[in-house]
Order: structure tokens, then sequence, then C-alpha cells
């Protein structure tokens, strides 16, 4: 596995990253170790995961994800083979205040992740989203604090608007804080909104790009057929089904699968491997963020990150999916 810059710093991460976020509800616990087991075994050693996951999943089950993780690194038994990121800003606490990026709640988070996790550091952590109601300098100051601490080697943002990541590069250098070195956001070939305005900016300012969802939610794999979400998959997962099925479950994109897949099958691969083979071919993009419920699942990401995408597939693809760029598809 090829291991790439990360946005502006000396750290150095797989070239793919491992999604973690349905561990502990659609993935029991034995699935789970063993998707992490043939994720390291492949040579995926950056980690994503959050406070809040398992996605979906009822509210006892907030924090199994970064637990199940910690278990896993306690039997590894080496925590610096992994560069483990992690995320808050959602309510995982009984108050209230347990919520958002306000220093009360980005301090209590961070120890409640590395209790769960069982280590004393993590390598990245993420706003999971930007916190309208809590100044931008107060989250950044806290967030500095944590990096000074030893807690947290690095920060990065998720889900966040180019004016937002502008404007928090801006106070970091104002304050001469901790800046956000890496942003997190949705990107595929059904979703290239980013592409106008974020993507640019991360070029200019050396910020690293992790996408999620390259998949598509597993839409791009091809397996789903249009009518009813397909069941114990992420379409019918607990609270989030009706997310994905808004984002992705739309005649249009089913349309566009099928001509993805006439593409895939005249490259003679995989249209997973396809999919992500394109997300990897932006130069701006450090490491897209795969999931699996299934550790069989991991081989067709490994193969794309082996194989680049033919210039003149990339070419089809871009012109196929180009209304997904302008935001301006049927909905």
């Amino acid at each position: 596995m090829d291991h790439v810059r990360f946005g502006r710093t000396g750290l150095r991460v797989s070239r793919l990253c491992l999604g973690t976020m349905t561990f502990g509800f659609q993935c029991d616990d034995e699935a789970s170790f063993a998707i992490m087991d043939a994720a390291y075994d492949a040579g995926i050693s950056f980690w994503d995961t959050a406070d809040a996951y398992p996605l979906g999943g009822p509210t006892e089950t907030i924090g199994r994800t970064e637990e199940l993780i910690g278990r896993w690194l306690e039997r590894h038994g080496s925590r610096d083979d992994i560069v483990l990121a992690t995320k808050c800003f959602f309510r995982t606490g009984p108050n209230v205040w347990d919520q958002g990026n306000s220093r009360k709640n980005i301090m209590r988070a961070i120890d409640a992740s590395l209790r769960r996790l069982g280590t004393d550091y993590v390598d990245l952590y993420q706003i999971h989203f930007f916190d309208r109601s809590t100044p931008i300098d107060e989250t950044l100051q806290a967030m500095d604090d944590l990096v000074r601490s030893g807690k947290v080697r690095y920060v990065g943002c998720s889900n966040t608007m180019a004016y937002q990541l502008a404007r928090s590069i801006g106070r970091s250098e104002v304050l001469k804080v901790s800046r956000f070195e890496s942003v997190q956001p949705r990107y595929n070939l059904l979703f290239r909104e980013n592409e106008r305005e974020l993507f640019p900016l991360c070029a200019e300012e050396d910020v690293a790009v992790i996408p999620y969802n390259p998949l598509a939610g597993g839409l791009l794999t091809g397996k789903h057929k249009a009518g009813s979400p397909t069941e114990g998959t992420r379409f019918t997962l607990g609270g989030a089904g009706a997310m994905y099925s808004e984002r992705y479950w739309q005649d249009q994109m089913f349309t566009s699968v099928e001509d993805i897949r006439a593409v895939a099958e005249d490259a003679g691969v995989p249209m997973t491997t396809l999919a992500i083979q394109w997300v990897l071919a932006n130069p701006v993009i450090t490491a897209p963020i795969i999931g699996a419920s299934r550790p069989e699942q991991l081989a067709a990401s490994v193969a794309a990150a082996e194989a680049p995408l033919a210039d003149d597939v990339k070419a089809r693809l871009d012109e196929l999916t180009a209304p997904y760029r302008q935001g301006d598809h049927e909905r």
C-alpha cells in the first residue's frame, strides 16, 4: 500500500483510509474484528472513526465503535502501527452541553474517546460538523490546547463548507494556533459539488482531503436495483436509512449507475474498483475513506489503489457525471 503526505504536514498516511462507522451495529463484533484484520493485512494503516458511531444505532450503542477499535488495538499490541482519527460534535452524553464544538464538549469528548480507544493520544481529531452556535475561535483554541497537551497530533474538520474552512484557516493564522490540516467531505461520482469551491481551496492551502462515501453508500457497487431500498444495507440502517435514501435512492442516479456499469465492463474492472479509482484520480484527494460489511469486500477497494485509472476512462466518467458537479441534477 502506497503512503502519501498528509496535506502540508510531515505525516504520511496509507492511500486508503478504513471507515469504521458500521462497527458495532451493522457489523457485529466478529465481523468488525475481521475487517480490521483484513485492512491491516492489506496495508491500510489510516483508520477513521467518531465518538457517535456506530451509524444508525440506538442511543445505547453510542461509543461502541471506538470501544471495538480499542479492543483490536489492545489485541494487536502496538498502538503506533495505526494512524488513528476520530471526531466529535454529536450529542454523546446525558447533558444538553454534551454536544457541539464548545471548549467544554471538546475537552469532555476527547477524554471519553481516549478511554474507549484505550490510548493516550489520537493522530487526528476532527470536528464532525461545523457548529454555528460556537465561535470558531473558541473551537480552534480548544483544539490547539489538545495538540499542546499531547492528546492530539493534528486537527481537522468534516462536513465543512469552503467558506467555513477558509475562515477557520484565517482565524487560526490570526490566533497563532493549530489549524485544520484536513477536511472530510462527501465525494463520489454521484456527488461532485465540492469540486467547485472546496477542492480548489484545499489545493491552494495544502489541506488534506479524506472523502467519505466514495461508493455512494454502496450504490456504486452496482448491487442495488431501483425500487424499495435493499434490506440489511445502509439504506435501511436504523436512523441513517432515510438519510442515505434521500442522498442516493433517486431514479436519475440509478440511470447513472447503469451508465457507469457499462464503462466498468468496457474497462474490465469491478464497479467498486472503478468508482474508487476515479476518486483517487483527483490530485487533491489524499485518502478516500472506504468501508465494508465483510472483510472480503476490501479487495476491490485495495485493487483501486494498486492500479491508476486510465485517462480516457476518467474522461468518459467525468462526462457522464458532469451534472452532479454542478448540483443541478434532478432530485
